[in-house]
């Protein structure tokens, strides 16, 4: 079967069908794969039950993956794991555990890594275990953001350089690092108007991360990031997960959130990879 692309939104995110990525793609099947993601942003993968050799195989096209660090319990390994279920047991996390409080920050809007030096390309999200109701994902359009400003706003921006910071993130959903883990992340500063090299199309670098425009007021600054957000989030899809689905997303052309589940009834279990984006050609 020939890969088919039908879009879920008129200009943001597509459902891939008519290919299977739990096996080695070759050069033109991942070409295709290659332009419809720099095409549509998000890319929803029904039926693609990845395990994790396939999934680190899959990931591999697109570039060198990142090692998760912090307080992530798949921390040392490729994966960062979102889940209510713990690593060594399977037992379901008590809802007062502090990983389950580090994990309610996945519900604000963000985009993955960029509190790293090197921001990420994209993640790779696979659904191993799916509770019966609730635990969507919402993603939005940050490049539909950028399309929508005025064009002066958009050559003052094009120039702006933004702080992330992990620890500011994290406060906003009353989690605190300890002083160890906040001294792994110190505040980075990445271009606010991303370029895709592949197509010239432009975004904008925001989410719960982004904590400051540099050289701006701060309330100016918080202003025109939130403002961004909103800009963002009209444009939107909400993946309701099916065990099996895979979703691919670029983190610099999008945001996303989690939404809540009864982490005390049911189980859930996603394991992510992220791509770095230092072999992209991203304008940094």
């Amino acid at each position: 079967m020939a890969m088919t692309v039908t879009p879920l939104t008129p200009d943001f995110c597509a459902r891939i069908t008519g290919i299977n990525i739990t096996l080695p793609l070759n050069d033109a099947e991942f070409a295709g794969f290659r332009a419809a993601f720099d095409r549509w942003s998000v890319l929803v993968l029904p039926g693609q039950p990845l395990d994790d050799a396939s999934q680190i195989a899959f990931s591999e096209n697109f570039g060198p993956l990142e090692p998760t660090r912090s307080v992530n319990p798949a921390a040392g390994t490729p994966f960062a794991r979102q889940s209510n279920l713990d690593i060594k047991t399977g037992a379901v996390i008590p809802a007062d555990d502090r990983r389950m409080a580090y994990q309610k920050a996945n519900m604000l809007w963000h985009s993955d890594s960029t509190f790293k030096a090197v921001p990420s390309l994209c993640s790779v999200l696979s659904a191993r275990q799916v509770p019966a109701v609730g635990g969507a994902t919402t993603f939005a359009s940050t490049r539909a953001a950028y399309a929508e400003l005025d064009e002066a706003v958009r050559l003052r921006l094009d120039t702006a350089v933004v702080e992330h910071d992990f620890s500011y993130s994290r406060g906003l959903a009353g989690f605190e690092f300890t002083a160890d883990e906040t001294a792994q992340f110190p505040p980075v500063r990445h271009r606010l108007v991303r370029v895709n090299a592949n197509n010239g199309r432009k975004s904008v670098l925001i989410g719960a991360h982004a904590k400051s425009i540099v050289g701006w007021k701060a309330e100016e600054s918080r202003a025109m990031l939130d403002d961004l957000l909103v800009r963002a989030a009209r444009h939107s899809y909400s993946h309701d997960w099916r065990q099996g689905d895979v979703v691919i997303w670029d983190n610099q052309a999008a945001v996303h959130r989690a939404t809540p589940y009864d982490s005390v009834r049911h189980r859930r279990l996603m394991q992510r990879t992220t791509i770095s984006s230092r072999n992209e050609a991203y304008a940094q």
